[in-house]
């Protein structure tokens, strides 16, 4: 709850499936002095707003709300108004004395009490609006995820994703509408499942994997992404992300993108990272948002099309937020190196990589004018050899890194 003032004009109340029934006398007083109650459909028929009742628009804003302000003004969400609802997308727009706001047990609270699972060892997601790809860095041997879910269509869709992926036997739990009269719920592994008539909104599934995920440490196989030869080896990947130490709320600035594959794992190493990757040839853009898209990490990665330094010119400033570390795999030069020296906060980590000897010269040189530090990474694998087996070396990497 907020710290209010006397009168505070907005009042967020947590709805069950119950409605009225369940709602505290304080919930119920906002009610009665509203003169707009916000909501979706469905929590606007739980209260029976008539015709003080007005639907959240689509696609979602809070504007109709801070249009109202300084009158009695009652949102509802599903449960906690915190928790993947309304609340959080408000509180941009509130000062502390705006609004007050009584909870009701989260729809992820319900689901743990039904399955009895223990709610600080689950993952809680809402895939309500995000695709089925962003569970795909989380799942793994006995990892149990809790999502929201668009619609009673979506449990079958999902099962479906869990198959091609292969998370068929994973143990899966649709659960529709808790907390009320009309809760429904099934269990079966994902492979078997079968959709039903029964349910509705709100739907959530939980997923208990039974197979291992994918490995939680810097340098997945190349074979997880598209790239067409295209990529930062696993090798030199995991020592590049190393370097470019990634950390919780980061911001990448990724040029010459490739196959995305540094954005990526930069992404997945940390929560809430981003990262802008910048690609000259389309083609390998188009590549790169295949690999985002693989991986459900559209919200964190933006791609754009085109050469720095001149990108970096020209891109509007709100598309780039401040890097925090840039990693250059392609197309260095003099000027991209003096315009980032020049341009880049104090204190942002630059990591580059050389295959030619033409960029291993640029980066010598930036060592000895910036520091620095220099790394070659030569790197050998068995191969056969006729009959017989023999090392092949690929070629080596220079890596220059430095604090700006």
């Amino acid at each position: 709850m907020s710290e209010t003032g006397p009168f505070p004009w907005l009042t967020l109340i947590g709805l069950g499936e119950d409605g009225l029934s369940g709602l505290s006398d304080a919930s119920r007083c906002a009610l009665d002095k509203a003169e707009v109650i916000f909501g979706g459909p469905r929590h606007l028929d739980l209260v029976d707003a008539g015709v003080r009742g007005q639907a959240w628009p689509v696609p979602f804003s809070t504007a109709p709300v801070l249009a109202k302000r300084g009158r009695p003004v009652v949102v509802l969400a599903s449960g906690d108004p915190f928790h993947f609802g309304a609340g959080g997308s408000l509180m941009r727009d509130l000062a502390p004395g705006d609004w007050v706001s009584h909870p009701a047990p989260s729809c992820f609270s319900l689901a743990t009490n039904h399955l009895g699972w223990k709610i600080e060892d689950c993952l809680c997601l809402g895939l309500h609006a995000a695709p089925y790809a962003g569970l795909r860095p989380v799942l793994g041997l006995g990892v149990r995820v809790i999502c929201t879910l668009r619609d009673h269509k979506a449990p079958a869709e999902l099962a479906d994703w869990l198959v091609e992926q292969g998370y068929g036997s994973a143990h899966l739990h649709i659960l529709e509408r808790l907390g009320g009269p009309k809760a429904h719920v099934t269990s079966s592994l994902a492979r078997d499942y079968v959709p039903t008539t029964g349910g509705g909104a709100p739907v959530l599934a939980a997923i208990e994997a039974t197979t291992p995920g994918l490995p939680r440490t810097s340098g997945l196989p190349d074979d997880l992404f598209t790239h067409g030869g295209q990529i930062t080896k696993r090798p030199i990947r995991a020592i590049t992300l190393s370097t470019l130490a990634p950390r919780v709320g980061d911001v990448l600035w990724d040029i010459g993108g490739g196959s995305g594959s540094i954005s990526i794992e930069w992404c997945l190493a940390a929560p809430s990272a981003t990262a802008v990757t910048f690609e000259s040839r389309q083609d390998r853009l188009d590549g790169i948002k295949t690999n985002i898209d693989r991986f459900g990490l559209n919200h964190r990665i933006t791609s754009i099309l085109g050469r720095a330094p001149d990108i970096l010119i020209d891109t509007p400033a709100h598309r780039l937020s401040r890097p925090d570390a840039v990693f250059i795999g392609g197309g260095a030069s003099q000027d991209l190196l003096d315009h980032l020296w020049g341009t880049i906060p104090i204190g942002t980590r630059i990591v580059a990589n050389a295959v030619t000897l033409e960029t291993e010269t640029l980066l010598m040189q930036a060592h000895a004018r910036w520091g620095g530090h220099l790394l070659k990474a030569e790197i050998s694998e068995v191969n056969a050899l006729g009959s017989l087996r023999g090392w092949h070396s690929a070629r080596p990497v220079l890596q220059w890194s430095i604090t700006r």
